[in-house]
């Protein structure tokens, strides 16, 4: 279409243009382990690193392709200390919705932060981490049930 003696072009009215995704990305390289999972067993273990992050996905490199259609645990390495002490992990567990060799795209079913070594839904009921190692909080308390220690002082009466 001409305007102005400039020719001004229309997108076709089929085609989508832009990104159609409802969450923020955001472009964070973490090392990653992952359990892909069907009926509560672990089919597959392997390692990767995230390429971005939303609260709706993560976008990650595995080690090989995986098949869509999957549940899977992510297990990220978070760059932040709890309280500046304890290293923490954010347990993700999702869908395989998209797999383009070895570049997986995960939809979040449910998340939360754990400090190292925390159990997992599909792992050790005990506490014990893979490495034999026990975790510095009980299994039957999850990490997002704990106190945080207040930041303001406590008012004598």
């Amino acid at each position: 279409m001409e305007l102005n003696g400039k020719l001004r072009q229309q997108a076709a009215p089929d085609q989508i243009s832009g990104d159609r995704r409802e969450d923020r990305r955001y472009p964070i390289e973490l090392e990653l382990k992952y359990k892909l999972i069907r009926r509560k067993r672990v089919l597959e273990t392997g390692v990767g690193h995230t390429i971005d992050l939303s609260s709706g996905g993560v976008f990650f490199q595995a080690e090989h392709p995986l098949p869509t259609g999957l549940n899977a645990e992510l297990s990220i390495t978070w760059p932040v200390l709890l309280h500046n002490v304890a290293p923490m992990r954010l347990l993700v567990i999702g869908k395989i919705v998209r797999a383009d060799r070895t570049r997986i795209a995960i939809r979040t079913v449910q998340h939360e932060f754990r400090t190292q070594g925390g159990p997992s839904p599909h792992g050790d009921p005990s506490g014990h981490t893979r490495d034999g190692e026990r975790s510095p909080l009980p299994a039957s308390t999850p990490f997002f049930y704990q106190a945080l220690p207040s930041s303001r002082p406590v008012s004598k009466l």
